[in-house]
């Protein structure tokens, strides 16, 4: 028996989803609530882990456990956690392992006032920025690429290629908002490529240079990394079964 969750979270005061030892996360909120219900421990198996600030609007997990009412685990749950639905899955699904693909959107607010009601889910950039730059490096990203550039020195990874499904910029309004779709993502990876956009837009290098970045350059060759908190896991999607 295995239960399918999609949840959304705000990941402001979070330590990232995975459980770490005295911080708050949101696998130990879901986990402790679990557990309270059927009254034994239930580990979770999450699609997309996320770091310490970021948001979520449709994150996927799994447990090994009968599926429970959304309402009850919600009156369990924090404010800042909620679960959408819960839903009987196959005996063999795993979020992580069974995940196509993930979303990813960074959103930056694009006025000269300061945000008050985005101020924790967007990024405030009020300066001048080339948006056609902006548009024309995300080009760059689709297809397999390098993403050494993109992730901490310092890191677990052995393998920096990664095959972007989709990548682009939208406009809604004051709101500018980057879309990166693919199997796989590495970490820092979506905040380190908004902010070498970002420089690129602001002319501090070019759309070419931004370009050469994805063919193995070092880490100390891209731009800054992007603050967590305009950054949300938006999706996941799973092949039919």
């Amino acid at each position: 028996m295995v239960t399918r969750l999609t949840l959304e979270y705000d990941g402001t005061d979070f330590a990232g989803w995975a459980r770490q030892p005295g911080r708050r996360t949101v696998q130990a909120e879901l986990e402790h609530a679990i557990a309270t219900i059927l009254r034994e421990d239930v580990p979770v198996t999450v699609a997309g882990r996320t770091d310490r600030g970021v948001h979520a609007w449709g994150q996927v997990c799994s447990y090994p456990a009968e599926a429970l009412d959304p309402a009850r685990l919600n009156t369990l749950l924090p404010r800042d956690v909620a679960v959408l639905e819960s839903t009987p899955a196959a005996p063999d699904f795993d979020a992580r392992r069974d995940a196509r693909s993930r979303t990813y959107c960074y959103r930056i607010v694009r006025r000269r006032a300061r945000p008050v009601r985005e101020r924790t889910t967007a990024l405030w950039v009020p300066g001048r920025l080339d948006e056609a730059v902006l548009h024309a490096c995300a080009t760059h990203l689709v297809g397999t690429r390098d993403f050494t550039a993109f992730t901490p020195t310092e890191t677990r990874h052995t393998r920096f290629t990664r095959k972007v499904l989709a990548a682009r910029w939208e406009r809604d309004g004051d709101v500018l908002a980057f879309w990166i779709e693919a199997g796989t993502f590495m970490r820092h990876m979506n905040r380190v490529l908004v902010g070498t956009m970002l420089e690129a837009a602001r002319r501090v290098h070019t759309v070419e240079a931004f370009a050469a970045l994805l063919e193995g350059a070092p880490r100390s060759a891209a731009g800054a990394t992007a603050p967590p908190h305009g950054l949300a896991l938006a999706s996941v999607a799973f092949d039919e079964m």
